[in-house]
């Protein structure tokens, strides 16, 4: 079992002052794959005059816009991080870099539409255009604080994390979040890249996790080792399923998702299309013609 951190309560607007470098604003747009809203991380000193890096600026929100530039107050925000492009992180980030100033990290926008189906409320954000492309690797130095770039695809495939190297803390983004699984949908969201960013993260040993919904995982070794079990359950059932017979998505995922309300069905169809997606490229099934919601597969 995954031990989900969901005791979360917040007050929107709020400045929070979660850890020496880091304040946390939230902003008020609580969903279904938000949970209780989209957090922006502010990283740097609290002391007037000090530089800081905004990381997910959030959905287009006036309200929150003020909610982070009081929150950075008398600081100057130096640069702005974007971990991907969905409308739930990156529209703020040029309403909020016009008013500053200051230049927008991220990796490139992905070039083709980012779900299979309208079945998902993570919209893409096509307008978005970063000042700095990043790839991975880059370290961002600013006032008292050093990130690194650590790309982290699957979810989406520019989804980027940032290390804080001063207290060995991700900002994962949607990669890892405490309170649910994270959604993996194609064509963009790809399973065999997300497990192979999980691995990636795992061997990095970091000693907090702040995801961009919910609360922190302040005990990640053991948390993700059972994020990683429980994807490979899932892609085990998906095999069971398909050596019992079924051959398409919408037969599998009433037995696989039994004890899921009914509404969450067409999202899990895209969890399972991503798990297949994996499995055909390894080799260990055949889809006919191709892997999408509506192929036939049977094992290879």
């Amino acid at each position: 079992m995954i031990p989900f951190v969901r005791d979360h309560d917040v007050d929107y607007g709020r400045r929070y002052l979660v850890s020496p470098l880091i304040q946390r604003v939230v902003a008020n747009n609580p969903g279904p794959f938000t949970y209780t809203g989209t957090g922006t991380y502010i990283v740097g000193r609290d002391a007037a005059g000090a530089g800081v890096a905004v990381i997910d600026p959030g959905p287009f929100d006036r309200a929150h816009l003020d909610a982070i530039l009081i929150a950075v107050g008398a600081r100057r925000i130096s640069h702005i991080l974007v971990t991907h492009t969905h409308s739930d992180h990156s529209p703020l980030a040029r309403p909020l870099a016009e008013r500053t100033g200051a230049p927008i990290l991220a990796a490139r926008p992905p070039q083709v539409v980012i779900h299979a189906s309208g079945h998902l409320d993570e919209e893409e954000d096509e307008a978005f255009r970063p000042d700095v492309i990043l790839t991975g690797g880059e370290r961002i130095v600013g006032d008292g604080w050093t990130i690194e770039a650590m790309a982290t695809p699957g979810h989406a495939s520019n989804h980027m994390a940032f290390v804080l190297e001063q207290e060995n803390a991700l900002f994962c983004g949607d990669h890892v979040m405490g309170w649910s699984t994270t959604v993996i949908a194609p064509p963009d969201g790809d399973m065999a890249d997300y497990m192979a960013s999980l691995e990636a993260v795992m061997a990095r040993g970091f000693s907090t996790l702040w995801p961009t919904h919910g609360a922190p995982i302040t005990e990640p070794a053991p948390f993700l080792q059972a994020y990683k079990d429980h994807r490979l359950a899932r892609e085990a059932g998906v095999l069971a399923r398909i050596e019992a017979g079924d051959t398409t998505i919408a037969d599998m995922v009433p037995t696989l998702y039994a004890a899921v309300d009914k509404r969450l069905w067409p999202a899990a169809s895209l969890s399972v299309l991503a798990h297949l997606g994996k499995l055909v490229r390894e080799g260990r099934v055949v889809a006919e013609p191709g892997p999408s919601l509506d192929a036939v597969y049977r094992r290879g």
